[in-house]
């Protein structure tokens, strides 16, 4: 296992990610409070390799390679700071000492075509205490505030690029919480297209999203084939993922 003292404490970006790497190459092991666990999802091609926080519902990234995936999600670290701040975990998040591998799982096709988790790994399939399930909804909600942060304050034209065709800010989030509503299906949740794109109905529906998946939980049932743990960090990581692709193509700066 790869310390790194003080490194998380101040958020330095530029050195995570090669202390993370080394983590990679560790003993895989159970949890430990002041460590990340992370499960990598392999391709069955071996394109794309994905490493999952397992513990951190929306903290994922994929490469090519295992340790770059490591590299990877450790780099996004200061990112998802702020996601943990907005749930209360600051202090939590920021002890956290070093990364961990604790499982190798094989993914799918689509995990090789586009390098994101669409698979299940065991701590995704193993029961979740109550209190456990409370935690990462919280998490989910910051991520879902975040989201709404981000896209309040960036430019609506978006810099141009490779990903999403240039689409602009607007069209990002139509794709994000149209995706949103479609697994929502999964969990009996049917949110008319309209109400998500006002704030009381976008409320509405996360509270129904939530409490779904509440009462799916007590009845130990799955949202259809999708473990309940599995869709949380799904629908996290999808979140973050335009939210940060919204800042990275964010022109505020420019324009002004």
């Amino acid at each position: 296992m790869t310390q790194m003292p003080g490194l998380w404490d101040r958020m330095v970006p530029t050195a995570l990610p090669l202390a993370c790497a080394r983590a990679g190459t560790t003993v895989m092991g159970g949890a430990v409070a002041n460590h990340m666990r992370v499960t990598l999802e392999i391709g069955p091609k071996g394109k794309k390799v994905v490493a999952v926080a397992a513990d951190w519902p929306g903290l994922a990234r994929g490469a090519t390679t295992e340790e770059a995936a490591i590299e990877r999600v450790c780099s996004y670290v200061p990112r998802y700071a702020a996601v943990a701040k907005l749930a209360g975990m600051e202090a939590a998040f920021a002890a956290i000492a070093d990364a961990e591998v604790v499982e190798r799982y094989p993914g799918t096709g689509s995990t090789d075509f586009w390098g994101i988790s669409f698979a299940f790994s065991s701590i995704d399939q193993q029961a979740m205490s109550g209190e456990a399930l409370e935690r990462d909804l919280t998490l989910m909600r910051a991520c879902w505030a975040f989201f709404d942060e981000v896209r309040s304050r960036v430019s609506a034209e978006m810099q141009r690029g490779p990903r999403g065709g240039g689409r602009d800010r607007d069209r990002i989030v139509r794709h994000t919480l149209a995706a949103e509503q479609d697994w929502a299906k999964k969990l009996g949740v049917l949110t008319p297209q309209d109400a998500m794109l006002t704030d009381e109905g976008l409320n509405a529906h996360r509270d129904a999203y939530c409490n779904a998946i509440r009462v799916l939980h007590s009845q130990s049932n799955l949202a259809r084939t999708w473990p309940l743990r599995y869709l949380i960090r799904h629908t996290a990581f999808h979140m973050l993922d335009h939210a940060w692709e919204m800042e990275d193509k964010d022109l505020t700066a420019k324009q002004a």
